[in-house]
Parts: C-alpha cells; structure tokens; sequence
C-alpha cells in the first residue's frame, strides 16, 4: 500500500479520487483483517461518505486537505461518533456510542484524511501484547503465530500488514513504540501533553501519550503536524502553538550532539538486541555514550504510579464487575489498588528529581538512541522468557526500555531497524521535552541513510 504523502499526492492532483482510494482500503481490510485482527470495527459508510465529499471539494477547485484521502484507524479507546468506545473492554461495550469524535480524530479528518474503523488493543491499554480475551489476538503481520505488542497492537499490526497507511494509538509506558517495534513500523510519542487526548479512555492520567504509527518518518512528520495544536477540553495540552516538524526533516544531523544509551540499556534483552542497536548507532556515526540517571528506578516508579492510577479510574468495577475484566488484565488492576498512597507519593517525588537530571543531561546531549524492546516478537500465549539467566514475564517485561522514557513524558519514535531478520527490531530515538524536532530530522537522516526502515513483509 503507498504510504500517506503519496495517496494525498495522487488524491489532490486527480489522478485517484478519495472514493477509490477508500475503497481498495476497504476490500484489503474486508480480505486479510481476518488473519491478523487488527480491526475491531470497520466504518465503511462513513468512509464512503467522506471520501465523496472529499472528491467533490476537489472537483469544485477546492482544497481538500494536506492529507486528502488518506485512510486512517484508531485505537479503539478514540471516540468515533456512533461507535461505543469500548477500550479493549467488555464492561465498556454496554456504554452508549459516541456522540463526537476525539479531538485527534476531527483534526485528521480535518486534514482530509479518512477514517476506516477501529482498532484492538489490550484491554483498557494495561498490557504489551494484544492478546485480549473478549476481542481475540492481534497476530504480528510478520509471522501470524507472535504477539503484535501492545497495548496498541492493532494500531501497528493494521500499518504493518498495508491495511492502512497510517494509525493512531496511545502509550503509557510504550504502548506506541513497543508494538511499532514489533511490528516493524514507526510509532511515535510526542512530549506528554503535546497532543490533545480529548475523546479518549484514559489509562493512568499523569502518564498518557497519544501519537501517530506509519511507514516512514515522513508521514509520521505529516500526520503529527496536522494532530499539533491546543484544546482547552484537555487540561494537560500544551497551549504551545504549532510547530510544524514537517519543514525541517531534510536537515541532516550537522550540528547534533547524538549519543547511544549505556548501562542499564546494554542489559536485560537478548544479545541480538544490543548487537543491532550498536550496528545502528555506528552507522550514523554516533561514538559517544551516555547515561541515563537511575532508569531502572525510574520504570518502578512508572509502575507504581500507573498501576495506581488505573485502579483508580476501574475501582468501582473492579468491586462490582470483576469478573467481567479480561484475566489478562484483573489481576494488574487489582494489583494497584494495593499500593500504599505513601508509595505513590514517593513515586511522583522521585519523578521530579528525574525529571530534573535528564534535563541536565539534555544540555550536554541533543539525542539519545537507545534499544525499543528486549527481544523480538515472541509466540502467542507463551508467559515467560529467559533473559540473562532469568526468567521473567515475556509480556510484563518488553516495557523495560520504553518506561523510563515515558515517566519523564519525553518524546520518542520507535524506528524499525533496516535489515534486521527474521523479526523486526527497532530503535528509540529520544530528545529533550517540546523538541519532537529533534528526534524526527534524526529520524529522517537515519532512513535516509538506510539505517531504519519499515520492515517488508516476507513474500
């Protein structure tokens, strides 16, 4: 499937009309949904309906948007008018459908991007792996019998498998870049709070990220420019306005202080893992190593604080309707509501000590690379893997990398290691809190450079 800037392409210059572009989508999703389950839902008229009107603004000499025709799905905790958001749930499923879309979803619109349907997920995004008891598996695209990750998991399975170009997820402890890792595609985190998450199922408040997953840094770079801007129906988002990303991909790394994480990021995986993030920092010619303060520290007080919290949101479920919660995810949320408040208030000190460190690092450093996941997709339904010497939860444990990222709210892109087989995995590209900038124009020379790359499927 082409990605994103080529369909608007051919869309705005008439040489394919919205209507057929959505269409094809359509029997794609209608032909190989089954194999993989990404799609929860599918919004097949609507689709239909938007893509006419698109092709009648072109038709009248009118401007159908920077991303006119563009097929999209979202994660199934957006709002999507009509639809129950029902977040991987089937307590939520009972709930009235939406009355309007999130806020993501009317600026994609917006843009004149098309919305195609909804997406799986772990249930209320508390998990790695999409393998949900009510809706069923997401298979990875790259070998049907592994997890896709999670909790976006259908998000990037969708892209992965060119059912989609483009997807909207949401991370809270790397619930974008771990599935985009596995699936081999990019999946991006902005700074916390950079983009509205009005009209969605939250998680855990203080740690909640919404952002884009595509094929390539340019259309991640033109779907994040088209998600900026404030929204006072979401008291997190920054009132910073617009900062196109777009504009600036082409202009290398000249100038940028980039270095490769070390310590805590060089243990805890598989040695294929470190062997190819080093092969990838050597290529773009990254030879100084830092580290980061107190990771480890930093991820247990992520779980702490998330846990927590999203028992919180569940609390009066989780005494009336426990049985109704998916066995993957009661026990996590039960387990929250366990955690002393002395323990949360701990947690949330550290964070700011945290939070001040690596702003300190971030002045002697531009961008840090770092590994995405400790190993590669692994089978569904296998519960524990052996790493070190130990064995660990196979699920619980592919946040190791991502959660001491996302407790500072810094932005990331997962960005799929080129070459890498026979399963994808990626890289994390990181930079300092408002400089999204940063870690795209890395990004974009990276792939430019044949560093990263969406994973193809096998043929």
């Amino acid at each position: 499937m082409p990605g994103a800037l080529a369909i608007a392409a051919e869309v705005r210059a008439g040489r394919q009309s919205a209507l057929e572009t959505v269409r094809e989508t359509l029997e794609r999703i209608d032909a190989h949904n089954e194999a993989i389950n990404a799609f929860t839902a599918v919004t097949a008229e609507r689709a239909i309906a938007a893509a006419k009107a698109i092709d009648a603004v072109r038709a009248g000499g009118g401007d159908p948007g920077s991303l006119a025709g563009v097929p999209f799905a979202v994660k199934n905790l957006f709002d999507v008018r009509g639809i129950t958001t029902i977040a991987g749930s089937r307590i939520d499923a009972t709930n009235a459908p939406a009355v309007r879309d999130a806020t993501l979803v009317a600026r994609l619109e917006s843009a004149g991007a098309i919305l195609v349907g909804a997406l799986n997920m772990d249930e209320y995004a508390f998990g790695f792996s999409t393998q949900n008891t009510h809706y069923g598996a997401t298979r990875n695209p790259h070998d049907v019998a592994r997890i896709a990750g999670g909790s976006s998991g259908g998000s990037a399975a969708g892209v992965a498998a060119g059912l989609v170009p483009i997807s909207l997820g949401s991370d809270t402890n790397g619930s974008i870049r771990v599935p985009a890792a596995l699936c081999g595609v990019f999946g991006f985190k902005p700074t916390y709070g950079r983009l509205s998450r009005s009209g969605t199922r939250l998680f855990a408040p203080s740690f909640d990220h919404v952002g884009p997953l595509a094929r390539s840094v340019a259309d991640i770079a033109a779907v994040y420019d088209a998600l900026q801007g404030p929204d006072a129906t979401d008291p997190v988002c920054t009132e910073r306005p617009v900062e196109r990303v777009t504009p600036l991909l082409e202009q290398g790394l000249s100038g940028l202080r980039v270095a490769i994480a070390d310590g805590y990021f060089t243990a805890g995986g598989h040695p294929e893992v470190f062997a190819a993030t080093e092969q990838a920092a050597v290529a773009l010619g990254v030879n100084r190593r830092v580290a980061l303060p107190e990771p480890g520290l930093a991820r247990a007080a992520a779980m702490i604080i998330t846990a927590s919290e999203g028992a919180e949101l569940h609390l009066a479920d989780l005494k009336t309707r426990s049985a109704d919660f998916d066995p993957m995810t009661r026990p996590l949320f039960l387990s929250g509501t366990l955690v002393p408040a002395v323990w949360y208030a701990r947690a949330q000190r550290f964070r700011s000590w945290y939070c001040n460190e690596l702003a300190a690092l971030f002045k002697e450093v531009d961008v840090i690379v770092a590994p995405a996941t400790p190993y590669a997709a692994f089978p569904l339904g296998q519960r524990m893997m052996e790493v070190d010497g130990r064995e660990l939860p196979a699920a619980g444990h592919l946040g190791v990398f991502t959660q001491p990222l996302s407790f500072a709210g810094l932005p990331v892109l997962a960005a799929p290691i080129a070459g890498v087989r026979p399963l994808p995995l990626a890289l994390q590209i990181i930079a300092a809190p408002w400089r999204e900038d940063l870690v795209l124009r890395v990004a974009a020379a990276a792939e430019a450079a044949g560093v990263v790359a969406a994973t193809p499927l096998a043929t």
